[in-house]
């Protein structure tokens, strides 16, 4: 009786998640065989594909200055937008957390510019940071600070869209806000007691207390800022010269694989590349989960 019973609740259960499963499948792991094997193929995305072993790899790496030159854009922004996107979300989430009147509607007003599409805050960008009459050097002028070409300039362009990440920290300040709200009140009523100050008490109970959320903004932050794409193609209106952006500085990694795959018909080369992506992601991944077992802590612990 139990046996059937087993096996009728696992029958069913594979039922419920059988979507999720042929999605899983479909559109996960088979993307991820199919790349492997056109990496090692010529393929122009007509006719059929030629195997070419790891000529695509051997080419990449010792033939391919674009690609480093795109790894190391796309390194660049990441590793100075994730922290900062953090920072900022935690900023937000804090600012949402004050115990103020109308707070809903400020929560509100926060987390606005997250949701809305990226072209758009791009445009905006673009208007805000123009050299002749945008508003951010007209206040830059104000202020007296020198003039920025924010798009122009090589040394400007990768910070630029670092600020405009932030646009969207709205969203994980949410998250972060959820976890502030988990705190268990007592914890600050025994610090007050101590006489712990405010920095006392945010880097004593409140910081060890989200790093869970901290780890897990993190592994998302690296995850979107390895595949920046929308950002740089619309700004360097769709990447079609040979340079992109002032001195190739918004020559980022996933743009390089979409010009490989559809202006240069080189679908293998770009399989390549990808699983080159990949594989960085899979490693840098791993060191951070590793790193966060000496700083993460969980409440069960």
């Amino acid at each position: 009786m139990m046996t059937r019973l087993v096996k009728r609740n696992l029958r069913n259960g594979l039922l419920f998640i059988m979507p999720w499963l042929i999605g899983f499948f479909v559109f996960q792991v088979y993307p991820i065989f199919y790349s492997l094997y056109l990496s090692t193929a010529e393929y122009s995305g007509f006719g059929g594909a030629k195997f070419i072993g790891l000529s695509n790899f051997v080419e990449l790496f010792s033939r391919d200055p674009t690609f480093f030159v795109s790894l190391k854009n796309t390194l660049f922004y990441t590793f100075w937008a994730v922290p900062v996107g953090i920072v900022a979300a935690i900023v937000l989430a804090l600012a949402m957390n004050q115990k103020v009147r109308e707070v809903a509607v400020y929560r509100a007003i926060l987390y606005l510019p997250s949701i809305l599409p990226a072209f758009a805050l791009m445009f905006v960008w673009i208007l805000f940071t123009n050299p002749q009459f945008g508003l951010l050097n007209r206040l830059f002028n104000i202020l007296g600070l020198p003039f920025v070409d924010w798009i122009g300039d090589a040394r400007f362009t990768k910070p630029s869209l670092v600020i405009l990440a932030q646009y969207g920290a709205g969203g994980p300040a949410l998250i972060f806000l959820a976890a502030l709200r988990s705190i268990p009140r007592e914890l600050y009523e025994s610090a007050e007691i101590d006489s712990a100050g405010v920095f006392r008490k945010f880097f004593g109970i409140t910081l060890p207390m989200i790093t869970p959320i901290i780890l897990y903004q993190m592994i998302m932050g690296l995850s979107a800022g390895f595949n920046i794409f929308t950002q740089a193609y619309l700004l360097t209106g769709g990447a079609r010269g040979g340079t992109v952006g002032a001195q190739n500085s918004l020559y980022f990694y996933v743009l390089y694989i979409y010009k490989n795959a559809f202006q240069y018909s080189r679908m293998g080369y770009a399989a390549s590349l990808s699983m080159v992506l990949f594989m960085i992601s899979v490693l840098i991944a791993f060191i951070v989960f590793r790193w966060g077992r000496d700083w993460v802590h969980y409440e069960a612990e």
